[in-house]
């Protein structure tokens, strides 16, 4: 999933919408009009490497090829062999700019009180069928994958006609904004936003319910988004403005007003979605040092971005700056949440206002950053892993601990109340003798995330790893968390689909003292773009079931209890904190325990280093965790 724009919508050719786009940060565009002054499908075939040169020569990729392709109502035979001519003119494009994505339509523009109806009309439906199944031959042959909108057609009826299609691979091109007010969006907002984003291919998001003072800024994008990534949606989400307001904003400005929306709520690539979020609950007291809030500056904007969000909402908690090397990144968080930036960390750490530096760099610089502001007399709240190194992570705890200052470490999942629930669960042997359980991991990361910002990840040095440092360090920090230490580790590691320098795939065993085995694997190579994450515990009397992601539309979480499985956690618990912020802000105004505290982040640490320490010098066989400082 990546965001794009209808580059017409600037109300410029292609030519001139370019430089403005990539002005904007994005990667992506998607195609319809004012391509040289027509549509994509109608570019002459000598001028499709011209444009194709152009793209590169800015940097951009074609998202989608937004077109026309059956946008008519039951057509006579002249109109279906135009029509079948337009798809000549769009698998040239596609051949060409190497995109296989297209929004298409599907004969079904009714104007009278058919419409909505289609899947209840079995001779219309027939007909429809009839007239596409010479463009559905065609388009398959070419190796297109086609989205169809649900413009001038209800959602239901694009899944009714694909259902009888018998196209797996196709899906739905969602444009949110078109049928938001449905009665089953109004009836159970996230079963509708579950079910539709479950067939969407791409989505469309235009300015009205989307930008503050356009029927209300309704849509909230930000769940949608979550719900979307989770479910593997893997096109484009493409600004198509629309403008409602062109006396008082120019398209171009109002496009740009669209994609900030859509990157204030763009979801973060950490585990899980909206279904693996906490459930909503009642509005936060104010703390007791509400009139004294903790202030906090977030150094590195990537995730950060993300983070600086969850500052500035938590309660207690205050968001005084954000700093970055990238001026782009930097001046993007600073106007999002009202904040100055830097580019250097030097002014914060003079800035008495600033209690906490909140650090998201890249792995290996984490302690370098941490330490600057220690010294500076700052307290550290630090991204995972806590550093590319044990070495890194004992020098970090030593001068905090000499300092007389906190040392924390954001690992999320200790905030779930899932990861809570079975905790407490192990702590009150519901399962009796452990025995057993296995960890899986599947995401997908193509070399576009790699080749980001100065191409760090997947390096031992400043990712200290792959995908085992990277993204299932959150798990083995949750293994870890629910179970403690294991005692040895052996492992083994391979780079099967990236051209990077640590690993893709990484499997492990883990033993502990009483016996207990954890079998671990993670991977980047999974086809579906999702995080899809499965965990089993087994013990003598009991046992528990998770999963998400891939195949799971929701959170599945069962626990077997005295000789049947239920829904419902034997011991549910809560974080008092929904993130390490508040937590952290507790600490430093009351003295409340951090729920991640820097040894807690070396010892997760540690039992990465010792299974790289059997995959990298070992020959995978067994090397004991060390989880203490020496």
């Amino acid at each position: 999933m990546f965001l794009s724009i209808f580059t017409d919508e600037l109300s410029k050719d292609i030519g001139e919408a370019l430089p403005v786009l990539r002005g904007w940060g994005l990667r992506h565009v998607d195609l319809r009009a004012k391509v040289f002054g027509c549509g994509i499908e109608s570019v002459p075939p000598e001028r499709l490497g011209e444009l194709r040169k152009l793209l590169d020569d800015h940097g951009m990729k074609t998202g989608c090829l937004q077109t026309s392709l059956a946008k008519v109502h039951l057509p006579d035979a002249a109109r279906q062999q135009s029509e079948a001519e337009k798809l000549e003119g769009i698998i040239r494009a596609a051949d060409a700019l190497d995109c296989r994505l297209v929004r298409a339509f599907f004969y079904w523009q009714p104007k009278d009180d058919t419409r909505g109806r289609l899947g209840d009309l079995p001779d219309q439906m027939a007909k429809v069928h009839e007239m596409f199944a010479p463009l559905a031959r065609r388009a398959k042959q070419a190796g297109l994958t086609m989205a169809f909108e649900n413009c001038g057609t209800a959602p239901e009826e694009v899944f009714a006609f694909l259902d009888g299609l018998g196209e797996p691979s196709w899906g739905l091109a969602w444009d949110v904004s078109n049928t938001w007010n449905c009665p089953e969006r109004l009836a159970d907002e996230d079963a509708y936003i579950r079910r539709m984003a479950k067939r969407a291919k791409l989505l469309h998001v235009k300015a009205v319910k989307a930008v503050a003072g356009y029927d209300d800024c309704s849509i909230p994008y930000e769940k949608i988004l979550h719900v979307c990534a989770a479910a593997g949606v893997a096109g484009s989400v493409a600004v198509e403005t629309h403008n409602p307001d062109p006396e008082n904003y120019s398209d171009q400005e109002m496009s740009l007003r669209v994609v900030e929306v859509v990157k204030k709520a763009w979801p973060t690539a950490a585990p899980g979605g909206l279904s693996d979020k906490p459930a909503a609950r009642a509005p936060r007291p104010p703390q007791p040092w509400h009139d004294n809030p903790v202030g906090f500056v977030i150094v590195g904007l990537g995730m950060g971005h993300v983070r600086a969000k969850a500052v500035k909402e938590s309660p207690g908690c205050k968001l005084v700056g954000v700093c970055d090397r990238v001026e782009e990144r930097a001046k993007r968080s600073s106007e999002a949440y009202s904040v100055p930036h830097t580019l250097d960390l030097a002014p914060w750490l003079d800035d008495e206002s600033v209690e906490v530096v909140y650090v998201l760099t890249e792995t290996g610089n984490h302690g370098a950053v941490a330490c600057q502001a220690l010294e500076a007399g700052k307290h550290v709240l630090c991204t995972k892993p806590m550093e590319a190194s044990v070495e890194a992570c004992d020098r970090m705890i030593r001068l905090a601990e000499s300092k007389g200052l906190l040392l924390g470490v954001d690992f999320d999942r200790r905030y779930n109340t899932q990861v809570r629930s079975l905790r407490a669960a192990v702590a009150a042997g519901r399962f009796g003798r452990l025995l057993s359980g296995n960890c899986s991991l599947k995401i997908r990361r193509d070399m576009e995330y790699f080749h980001a910002n100065g191409a760090w990840r997947g390096t031992r040095k400043l990712d200290g790893g792959g995908v085992l440092s990277n993204q299932a360090i959150h798990h083995i920090d949750e293994l870890a968390f629910c179970l403690g230490a294991p005692a040895r580790v052996r492992c083994n590691v391979w780079t099967q689909n990236h051209e990077i320098e640590a690993e893709d795939y990484g499997s492990a065993v883990w033993l502990y003292e009483d016996g207990t085995v954890i079998n671990f694997f993670a991977t980047t190579s999974y086809p579906q773009p999702t995080w899809y994450l499965h965990l089993e515990l087994e013990g003598d009397r009991g046992a528990y079931c998770y999963g998400s992601g891939g195949p799971y539309d929701k959170v599945m979480a069962k626990y077997y209890i005295d000789g049947a499985w239920t829904d419902a956690p034997p011991d549910p618990a809560e974080s008092v904190h929904l993130c390490a912020a508040e937590n952290f802000a507790a600490a430093v105004r009351a003295g409340e325990p951090l729920t991640a505290p820097g040894r807690a982040g070396r010892r997760t640490r540690a039992i990465l280093d010792a299974m790289y320490e059997s995959a990298y010098s070992n020959g995978g066989d067994w090397v004991d965790v060390r989880p203490e400082m020496q």
